[in-house]
Parts: structure tokens; C-alpha cells; sequence
């Protein structure tokens, strides 16, 4: 494993899968007191946190949690879907797609959509899985007009 730059984290195909991720997450749905489902003052709830940082197993073990929501949206529209296309996890992308109540296609309060953001940050792999799907439109524009393109 190569070593990331000072002050960032390594990208998913740099690091190997961590058996012990979601080890606190673990310990604190394992209390009574803790509602996994509570909102920080931007409305983001710990499962979108998860999908923003790329934490699969982490998003795997909350997927699996009664209460919580997989396509619940922040204060900006903004849904774990849509968080973890817009960095390019493909991994929670790929886990997140295969969710019933999730919509690939959900624009955020600026009217942009999963697959803009992927488009506009060169996330590839989350591009192509989004390609392939018959339930994402990529000439979506935003609420400015302007598509992924």
C-alpha cells in the first residue's frame, strides 16, 4: 500500500478492507440509548455520514438497522445515494443501488442529481454503474440549467 498525502485519506483501492470497521458503531447500537437515525444541525443523519466518507461496512451494518432511512435527505437535499456518487465510492454506490428505497435519480434542493455530481468530479466506475441503469436520466440539468455535460 502506498502512503496518502499528508492530510488526506487513501482512496478506496489504496487501502485494504478494514475488519474493524464499524467496531464503535457496533458498541453503540448495542446500547439502548443510541438513535442512529438523530440529525446534526445540517440533517445529516450518521448512515449519511457513512456513504459521504465511504465506510461500506459501516453502511452495510446501518442498512440493516431498524429506523433507518437509506434515502433520507439532509437540509439540502442531499441523500446518502447522492453523497457517496458525488465522492466516487462505487462500493456504497453499488450496495445503495441495490436498496428498494433508494432513487438513484433524486436531485438535490439545486435540482442536481447523483449522476451530475459523479459527471463532475470524473468518478468513472459510479458514471458507468449509473450509465447502466434505466432509472437514471444523465441529461438532467440543475435548477441553473446546465447538465452533467
Amino acid at each position: 500500500m502506498s502512503p496518502a498525502r499528508p492530510n488526506q485519506e487513501p482512496g478506496l483501492a489504496q487501502r485494504s478492507p478494514d475488519p474493524l470497521e464499524g467496531l464503535v458503531v457496533r458498541l453503540l447500537l448495542g446500547r439502548g440509548d443510541v438513535k442512529p437515525d438523530m440529525p446534526d444541525n445540517d440533517g445529516r443523519v450518521p448512515f449519511l455520514l457513512a456513504a459521504i466518507f465511504g465506510h461500506e461496512g459501516v453502511v452495510k451494518l446501518l442498512l440493516g438497522w431498524e429506523g433507518v432511512k437509506p434515502d433520507m435527505p439532509d437540509n439540502d437535499g442531499r441523500t446518502p445515494f447522492l453523497w457517496a456518487a458525488r465522492f466516487g465510492h462505487e462500493r456504497a454506490v453499488k450496495l445503495l443501488l441495490g436498496q428498494a428505497d433508494v432513487n438513484p435519480d433524486m436531485p438535490d434542493n439545486d435540482g442536481r442529481a447523483p449522476f451530475w455530481w459523479a459527471a463532475r468530479y470524473g468518478h468513472e466506475g459510479v458514471v458507468k454503474l449509473l450509465l447502466g441503469r434505466g432509472d437514471v436520466n444523465p441529461n438532467m440539468p440543475g435548477n441553473r440549467g446546465k447538465t452533467p455535460f
